[in-house]
């Protein structure tokens, strides 16, 4: 089912791509400053997750990070979280780092995900 572009899937869009990084429905509410209210953009984050336009993000502090999926292949919802996440603990900036994650498991045990954060300094902070 194909879902009809409204401003607020635009305005939400737009500001994911020029960010080039993650935000949290807190940082896209700030950026809009009462455009739209915090219903709407989670209704449209959350259509974004489900036709694979954004993956989410659970950083170590508790909140969802949405970032655009840019390799996550052709099909919706084959997206690659098997790598690390980078979070300044001074701008609040959450990257997706290239470097995949790989782990050896006991016998009998299956993955399915691997989440891991790496926090500090970004380049722009350190």
């Amino acid at each position: 089912m194909r879902r009809r572009n409204t401003p607020a899937k635009s305005t939400i869009l737009t500001l994911l791509k020029d960010a080039g990084t993650a935000l949290s429905q807190d940082m896209i509410e700030d950026k809009v400053k009462g455009e739209m209210d915090r219903v709407t953009i989670y209704r449209v984050l959350n259509s974004f997750c489900e036709d694979g336009i954004t993956h989410r993000i659970l950083a170590d502090n508790g909140k969802y990070y949405f970032a655009l999926c840019l390799n996550c292949g052709e099909e919706k919802h084959n997206h690659n979280h098997d790598h690390f996440h980078f979070r300044c603990t001074k701008c609040e900036k959450v990257e997706c780092l290239d470097e995949e994650v790989t782990l050896t498991l006991p016998q009998g045990y299956v993955k399915q995900t691997i989440s891991s954060w790496v926090t500090g300094y970004c380049n722009n902070c350190s």
